[in-house]
């Protein structure tokens, strides 16, 4: 008996909500874009690349060297440069360190040597470099089989549901996810990698993934009441998240001390997938059952 008022409860709450509920993600896409727009007019890019996309050197240091010295003393005389650590995950004892600059290979070597006052060989540095056309080009690509794999995905939803509002809902979801996941990574000033490019694609799939099973279970399961299909793919979909979410961030904990392209990766799927929690189930589960109670209510006038 306490467990169907607590139901009732819940579906009288969404009922009266559910459409001041779509305030919010509207107020955080027009922060999105207002945002994105100006970060464009003073990058000329959507996001910050690392040398993988800009192209420049990237070297690895195989000693213990003080970083915060090491940024003062460097950080005007190689252009774009930036440091990150790689550390023993238990003991916290630094391994090695890797230097990116936009400089060629030649120029950072010799930049490097003159500092730390030793010839940089195989033993105890590793060096590799990335042509700016390469990266450009390789860059662009990228992009268009991101445009290619989303036009496919929508087109993919049209065929499943043939519903203007639904499948649309579906494509407004994984676009917001997209782009609430490139406003923070810029945000937080992570500089993109061709890693990071493909974990976008990879926050596609996880994006429709849950869109698609609300959609289904609301439109084309009559069986129950509209709050009832509702609640219970809210149950479910919001373990299929949190596993994959748990997971990701315990993975992301692990091997952040010694990968930077996992890292980033995961990185990248965990604020996708926290977004795709917000998205799924504030903004499309608000706009199917707005649309659902609209069409049954024409039908009963009818």
């Amino acid at each position: 008996m306490q467990e169907e008022h607590h139901e009732t409860h819940k579906k009288h709450w969404h009922d009266k909500y559910y459409k001041i509920l779509l305030v919010i993600p509207i107020v955080v896409l027009i922060f999105c874009f207002i945002y994105m727009g100006i970060f464009y007019a003073e990058h000329q890019s959507f996001i910050r690349k690392d040398i993988s996309l800009t192209g420049g050197t990237s070297i690895t240091i195989y000693e213990k060297v003080d970083i915060a010295k090491l940024e003062q003393d460097l950080l005007d005389k190689l252009p774009d440069f930036s440091t990150r650590e790689i550390y023993d995950l238990i003991t916290r004892e630094q391994k090695a360190v890797i230097i990116e600059t936009a400089a060629e290979g030649d120029i950072a070597r010799e930049v490097l040597e003159n500092y730390f006052g030793y010839e940089l060989t195989e033993e105890n540095s590793s060096f590799e470099f990335t042509g700016s056309a390469l990266s450009e080009s390789f860059f662009k690509q990228i992009l268009i089989a991101i445009f290619i794999a989303f036009v496919f995905m929508a087109i993919v939803v049209f065929i499943i549901f043939r519903t203007l509002v639904p499948s649309s809902a579906v494509i407004v979801s994984a676009l917001a996810d997209i782009l609430m996941t490139l406003t923070l990574v810029n945000l937080l000033g992570i500089k993109l990698s061709t890693a990071g490019i493909v974990a976008l694609l990879m926050l596609i799939g996880y994006s429709v993934d849950t869109d698609i099973m609300l959609t289904t279970r609301l439109l084309k399961r009559r069986e129950t009441s509209l709050n009832s299909r509702l609640f219970g793919a809210f149950k479910t979909g919001l373990t299929m998240t949190l596993t994959s979410l748990l997971a990701f961030i315990f993975v992301l904990i692990i091997i952040r001390s010694f990968s930077e392209v996992l890292t980033q990766i995961f990185t990248i799927l965990v604020i996708g997938l926290g977004f795709d929690l917000f998205n799924t189930w504030i903004t499309n589960a608000s706009i199917l059952k707005w649309y659902v109670n609209n069409k049954e209510k024409k039908k009963h006038e009818a």
